[in-house]
């Protein structure tokens, strides 16, 4: 290829890249500008959002899709946060005892802001209680009734005995009574006998004693037949004296909350049941002066004081709650356990909301792959959102696993908006295997990776580092250090006309600039700040890279940077190291020789060629036969091989290397080894862009640079990777000394041209190269070898065909005789 030809493909300096210069900004340091508020290019994703949280629809619920570092997180929340501000503030929520059936607590609703005002005045009654109760029993005009009740009793108790009593003392015989027992006994001159006197008496008397008592005692169950129904009216007289006298002591506790709450009826039906309930729990808790004030305090607070669910300020808007660890109990709360002699029981007090109470009312955040890899969560979320409803229970009892008494809580309407933030293989995943993702998520808010240059992007860049460094404490950024990060973002872009939304990298490179401006005590971060963290981070992540390079260098990897070869050229790799990437040169090797096993992939016949290098590969024979077989078959036997790579290997990078490496082979034509080449290529050999080019630029630059620039090296990329390329300095330098060239090739003549040196032909109308060209070579060495397989085929005649007939219907090679 001629010098001028050559001098066609190869790129200016200026196009190599798109440096920022700090006259493209208006101001001195970014202390100079007023924050970003915003998210940086980002106006589709913007607007999705917009939509989605002001959708009022059930099902209308986001997910946020992009790659970590793209600001989408940060974005949503702050965004989120702002917008619930303006949103009223949802009801708080309390759980209590229902009385009826305590394994199934009450909730309440109250208005917003008044659920801890609310459990402070029940536990105010508690107090009054306290302070009420044995005390209301110990009044005098409580002890006057219940003496008269006492009394009225004892008088028809005293009354019949004393008719029994008279009876017997005319019979001389005396009764005798104590607080348990009535006995009867002789008597003899006024006083009682004992047993000896008894004896003493004569047969016919003491059997006269023994008839009158006998008789007494007749009449004595007679009297007292009654006595278990005074006994039940005394009782009910003390019981509705105890009621009565609790009612009047209750009502001045109870009348002002139930005037308080009197518009909500949630409340006002629990108070209710509390002055019913305290009825029997006075009488069986407050009366006994032996119990501890401690004691019949958790008593009470136990049986009456609210459980809170979740309360909010009164005008703190709608909740933006985030959760970071979204295991069941975490968003859906847990039923609490205690222990009382190895047995496990539970009350409505040991109920703990989750994040769904919380950011009920509100915006509910969750990642979501942490979310899929904890159990149960997807699919009770599904339900809530679905019903509506909040629910809280264990999963395990739906799987039997819980082997004990538990609760199930009255279930909280659920209004919120649900925002997982997740990637783009999970969203598609979603999709295609779960049928209700897209109904409940169809809001998508798609972060882009790459952020088009408009006229203001620059000035928001710059903004947006003036947010982070001023919400961070770091120093402001000089004009030339936004022009120089401004650079670096169009680098991780890969693009000449745009910057990466990887903020968090971004971020990242500032941070460890302003940490290298601390230890230089200066008063901002200037761009030798930043060029001092870009290296110390090549440093930090280079020692794969150093290390391959010294093996190159020390003949372990075979690579050469001068001479020329017959089937061997220098492709270019991208290695991806933990956060690093690089680019190293490859050897691309090719041999031919007669037969028909094709071109054989090397890489993919060990399984170390992935789908898409392999289709690369089969690529090339599409061309091979379009190009250079249209007049005989294309029979070759063909091996490609990327020397010394033991692991996978992806990507259809280097297939333009691959193609030029078999024209070699085909052609006996030497490549040169200066030159290092990228690029994928169609079945019209036309060249197309690939990704990492600057990786892969660089990667040889630094081998050519550590073995001497000789001013002929250089490497081939793709016309359409122009527009990709953002070089470093130390290449841009050494190309404008021309001592290192970059090509830029539309199809593959061209890239064969720069590494043979000479036009490799081009075709006339009939389809004929011109005699002695590359590519007139190629198609005299293939038909040689087409006719090489004819002449075999006609040795072999008809038998020999049927032979192989037969041999192809079972499967089996033929034998040669």
């Amino acid at each position: 290829m001629s010098e001028t030809a050559a001098a066609g493909l190869r790129l200016a300096p200026d196009a190599l890249t798109r440096p920022f210069e700090p006259s493209q900004f208006t101001f001195t340091t970014t202390d100079d500008l007023e924050p970003f508020l915003g998210v940086l290019g980002q106006e589709r994703a913007v607007e999705a959002l917009q939509f989605g949280v002001a959708m009022p629809r059930a099902g209308y619920n986001v997910y946020v899709m992009g790659e970590p570092g793209t600001g989408r997180f940060s974005f949503a929340k702050r965004y989120l946060k702002a917008e619930g501000k303006r949103m009223a503030t949802p009801s708080d929520w309390v759980y209590v005892n229902n009385f009826d059936e305590p394994r199934e607590p009450r909730v309440l609703e109250l208005p917003p802001g008044t659920a801890h005002e609310f459990i402070s005045d029940i536990n105010g009654l508690i107090d009054n209680l306290l302070a009420t109760f044995p005390a209301v029993f110990e009044h005098p005009s409580f002890q006057q009734k219940k003496s008269a009740i006492d009394r009225a009793f004892n008088q028809r108790y005293d009354r019949a005995l004393d008719v029994i009593e008279k009876l017997a003392l005319e019979k001389g015989i005396a009764l005798y009574r104590d607080s348990s027992n009535i006995a009867f006994t002789p008597m003899k001159d006024g006083k009682s006998m004992d047993e000896t006197e008894f004896a003493q008496l004569p047969d016919a008397e003491r059997e006269r004693y023994h008839s009158d008592i006998s008789a007494l005692e007749v009449q004595l169950n007679e009297e007292l037949a009654s006595l278990p129904q005074w006994k039940r009216e005394s009782s009910n007289q003390l019981r509705q004296l105890n009621d009565e006298t609790i009612t009047q002591a209750l009502q001045p506790l109870l009348a002002p909350l139930s005037e308080k709450y009197a518009e909500n009826a949630g409340v006002e039906g629990y108070l209710q049941a509390v002055q019913v309930n305290l009825l029997k729990t006075v009488v069986e808790q407050l009366v006994d002066e032996n119990r501890p004030e401690a004691q019949s305090r958790q008593l009470l607070e136990e049986q009456y004081s609210p459980s809170l669910v979740v309360g909010h300020q009164m005008n703190g808007g709608a909740p933006v709650v985030y959760e970071p660890h979204p295991t069941y109990d975490n968003l859906f709360g847990r039923i609490e356990y205690s222990t009382d002699q190895g047995a496990l029981y539970t009350s409505y007090r040991q109920l703990r909301p989750g994040a769904l109470h919380r950011a009920n009312g509100g915006f509910l955040i969750l990642e979501a792959e942490k979310m899929l890899g904890e159990p149960f969560v997807w699919e009770a979320l599904k339900r809530s959102l679905q019903s509506r409803q909040l629910k809280m229970e264990s999963p395990l009892a739906e799987l039997g696993r819980l082997a004990t008494v538990t609760l199930t809580p009255e279930v909280i309407p659920l209004q919120l908006k649900v925002i997982i933030i997740g990637s783009r293989q999970l969203y598609y995943t979603l999709q295609d295997l779960d049928s209700d993702f897209q109904e409940m998520f169809r809001v998508l808010v798609d972060f882009d990776e790459d952020i088009p240059l408009a006229e203001d992007s620059l000035e928001q860049f710059a903004q947006l580092l003036k947010t982070r460094t001023s919400e961070e404490g770091m120093a402001p950024l000089t004009a030339a250090a936004v022009a120089r990060l401004a650079t670096y973002s169009a680098r991780l872009a890969e693009h000449q006309g745009r910057l990466s939304a990887r903020i968090g990298d971004l971020f990242q490179l500032v941070s460890e600039a302003d940490f290298i401006r601390q230890l230089a005590k200066e008063a901002v971060t200037d761009v030798g700040h930043i060029e001092r963290a870009l290296k110390a981070k090549a440093t930090r992540t280079g020692r794969v890279s150093a290390r391959i390079l010294d093996d190159i260098l020390a003949g372990v990897i075979l690579i050469d940077t001068e001479g020329a070869a017959i089937g061997k050229c220098n492709g270019l790799t991208v290695l991806e190291v933990g956060d690093s990437a690089f680019g190293m040169p490859a050897r691309i090797s090719a041999t031919v020789y007669p037969g028909g096993s094709g071109i054989v992939d090397i890489e993919r016949e060990v399984n170390l060629g992935q789908p898409i290098h392999s289709k690369g590969v089969m690529i090339l024979t599409g061309y091979l036969g379009s190009r250079y077989a249209q007049e005989f078959p294309l029979e070759i036997s063909a091996s490609i091989a990327l020397e010394q790579s033991y692991g996978y290997v992806d990507g259809d990078s280097a297939s333009l290397g691959e193609v030029c490496t078999l024209i070699s082979a085909l052609s006996r034509t030497p490549l040169k080894q200066c030159f290092a080449i990228t690029g994928s290529i169609n079945q019209f050999g036309e060249v197309q862009a690939v990704g990492g080019v600057n990786e892969k630029i660089e990667g040889f630059f630094r081998l050519c640079e550590a073995r001497g620039l000789t001013g002929e090296q250089g490497v081939i990329v793709p016309f359409a990777n122009v527009t990709t390329l953002m070089l470093d300095e130390r290449v841009l330098e050494a190309v404008r000394q021309e001592r290192f060239h970059i090509y830029a090739v539309r199809h593959v003549d061209q890239a064969l041209a720069l590494l043979v040196g000479e036009a490799v032909g081009e075709a006339d109308e009939e389809g004929r190269f011109p005699k002695g060209s590359v590519n007139a070579r190629v198609v005299q060495r293939l038909r040689d070898i087409a006719e090489m397989g004819m002449e075999e085929d006609d040795k072999g005649g008809p038998a020999s065909q049927a032979l192989e007939d037969a041999a192809v219907a079972s499967g089996q090679k033929p034998v040669s005789l």
